[in-house]
């Protein structure tokens, strides 16, 4: 098959982690052709399909010069087999942008992964919402008196902006209510930025679990990254260090309550942010953390997402 790989540019990969990397690797192993493009790359001209300047590519084995090119050109969408969207966030309006040109692809008859609609439909931070019984207490909002109350009702928060990635912008604020206007402030700018306010999880400490969803089935590891020394965050990106682990009996139950729901939308992968019992977020834009569980563990997750993507194709 010919796969299409929409993703960050191939030469900012850091492909001893990179989980693009993993799936392109594992798509190779199966004789899959492969090719990518930036979102940038992507183009509708009336009358005529969604393309796309695309690069044909071979992975070479060679840690340094990992990829090579075996050709280029300006192909439709839909001649592809699958289109992999892999572009890491921030969801911004150009990410918005470029889900609407793959939508239009699939109604030429592309066959895109994960499901541009469901990616719009459902926002990192904002998607947990739907599942509400599996979170701590969780406010979104733009008013600054709302965290305040919010703060004072639960007394150790934690505040984020709802486009952040990788830890960014995360702070906590404990019962003394240090720096909270300041931080208010900076996130919420005067009312015009709205944010996320959760009730601190001292389970933290034992790691924010990274669960994968494929196909609506549950990996038997996940990835707890567990926040070092003074800092509050376990995102690797923030310095966590990343720890495999069997899945709980917990973990397993409220995966399997959820995974169906989001594989039935259009999501093959999603990866789910679990500290303790709650579930903190629903990551569908690029999902992380393939290699660092297989070499940890021994289980090849990226075959596990091939199968899930040829089953999803048959």
């Amino acid at each position: 098959m010919k796969i299409l790989v929409v993703a960050d540019p191939l030469e900012a990969f850091k492909i001893t982690k990179d989980t693009t990397f993993a799936m392109m690797r594992e798509l190779q192993k199966r004789g899959h052709a492969l090719a990518a493009c930036e979102p940038e790359h992507l183009q509708w001209q009336s009358g005529q399909p969604v393309t796309a300047q695309v690069r044909h590519v071979a992975l070479t084995g060679d840690a340094d010069a990992w990829f090579k090119a075996t050709g280029e050109g300006r192909e439709p969408l839909h001649t592809f087999d699958a289109v992999l969207m892999r572009k890491d966030p921030p969801f911004d309006s150009e990410f918005f942008y470029a889900t609407h040109l793959l939508e239009q692809a699939e109604r030429e008859g592309a066959r895109v992964f994960n499901s541009p609609r469901a990616l719009r439909d459902h926002p990192e931070k904002l998607a947990l919402m739907e599942f509400a019984r599996f979170a701590p207490p969780t406010l979104v909002t733009r008013r600054p008196e709302a965290i305040r109350a919010f703060h004072a009702e639960h007394r150790d928060v934690i505040l984020k902006p709802l486009d952040g990635m990788g830890g960014m912008g995360i702070f906590r604020v404990g019962a003394d209510g240090m720096n909270l206007g300041s931080i208010i402030e900076t996130l919420n700018q005067g009312g015009a930025t709205s944010v996320m306010v959760q009730r601190y999880l001292p389970e933290i400490v034992q790691g924010d679990k990274r669960l994968l969803l494929i196909g609506g089935k549950v990996a038997p590891f996940v990835l707890a990254r567990i926040p070092q020394g003074s800092e509050v965050r376990g995102n690797l990106a923030a310095g966590g260090k990343g720890v495999a682990q069997p899945l709980s009996d917990v973990d397993r139950r409220v995966a399997e309550a959820i995974a169906p729901t989001l594989a039935a939308r259009g999501l093959l992968l999603v990866g789910l942010d679990m500290i303790g019992d709650k579930v903190t977020e629903i990551n569908v834009t690029s999902p992380t953390c393939f290699q660092e569980i297989q070499q940890q563990t021994g289980f090849d997750v990226p075959a596990m997402f091939v199968d899930a993507l040829e089953a999803a194709l048959a």
